[in-house]
């Protein structure tokens, strides 16, 4: 299985993002920012609900 993406590096393809933010807007997002598979993956897998700050989108993907 592939390395869980640190906060930064989500973050770096999120930046811009207006919050609060569901799962489709976060990987749409990383997708337009050009994130690696790596990070996609981790956004994919968290839940589908709305996230209202970039620490709410690490916590998800930690708890993943």
């Amino acid at each position: 299985m592939a390395e869980t993406p640190n906060p930064v590096q989500i973050q770096k393809f999120l930046g811009g993002i207006d919050y609060p933010a569901n799962r489709d807007a976060l990987i749409s997002r990383a997708k337009e920012s050009g994130a690696d598979s790596n990070v996609l993956d981790a956004l994919q897998s968290i839940p589908d609900q709305e996230y209202d700050s970039p620490t709410a989108v690490s916590s998800a993907v930690s708890d993943v």
